[in-house]
């Protein structure tokens, strides 16, 4: 039976995903754990090379798409996979090392401990981030704050992106109805979990900027997750969430 798999959205990092391949093989049970690269046709080469790693990795699989189409999608169809799968944990992890592999183990533990939705945290006691400038940080700190208000919760990292589910919590979500692409979709996820009863805690963690490559943060995405905070708060007061 597998125990977790661990879901890397990839776009354009092919200089990353070795690396984080060979730092999760290092901290995983991978006679019982596995890794799933969801590459969205990347021209650079990082789905080729995902092929190839996984050749020589019985617990590494690969899922092609044939475009990019935003991190929420891409985190949708790997979770399908996954679930078609008899793993219990589905972790969602990024690619350029901004979530440390050597805390995939505990988020993994948080779950097998009795939470259904562990969060790697910023901005809970212990978290933080490193490398990053004033102005990122008050916009991603005022990003949760502003989220979490609105919301009405008490996550204090709704727009993280390194988490780990029970299966049972993305069975019982509608994740068809997740309309956010991009970055809001982290937002989504986790607001749906609590409207659906599940525990979600946060563990801290120190959230790094990316090592090599370029960000695919933009403009866009920040505007989406924006709009789809009130979206989502208006749905749940009329019943539909």
């Amino acid at each position: 039976m597998t125990r977790a798999v661990v879901c890397v959205p990839t776009y354009d990092e092919r200089e990353n995903l070795e690396p984080l391949v060979l730092a999760l093989g290092e901290v995983l049970d991978t006679t019982r754990d596995r890794v799933l690269v969801i590459d969205d046709g990347s021209p650079d080469g990082t789905g080729e090379l995902a092929d190839r790693l996984a050749a020589e990795r019985e617990w590494l699989d690969v899922l092609h798409r044939e475009r990019k189409e935003g991190i929420g999608r891409a985190y949708l169809a790997g979770f399908e996979r996954v679930l078609a799968s008899d793993a219990e944990l589905v972790l969602e992890m990024d690619c350029d090392f901004s979530h440390d592999p050597r805390d995939v183990p505990r988020l993994i533990a948080a779950c097998e401990e009795g939470a259904d939705l562990a969060l790697g945290s910023r901005w809970v006691a212990g978290g933080g981030t490193a490398n990053w400038g004033l102005g990122r940080r008050i916009v991603s700190r005022g990003g949760s704050l502003y989220a979490r208000l609105l919301l009405g919760v008490g996550i204090r990292d709704l727009t993280g992106g390194f988490k780990c589910f029970r299966r049972l919590v993305l069975e019982t979500i509608d994740r068809d109805a997740i309309a956010a692409r991009g970055y809001g979709f982290q937002i989504e996820g986790t607001y749906r979990a609590l409207r659906a009863g599940f525990r979600v805690v946060e563990l801290p963690i120190t959230f790094a900027d990316r090592r090599v490559g370029e960000s695919k943060m933009n403009g866009a995405i920040v505007f989406e997750a924006m709009r789809q905070v009130p979206v989502l708060r208006w749905n749940a007061l009329r019943g539909r969430l």
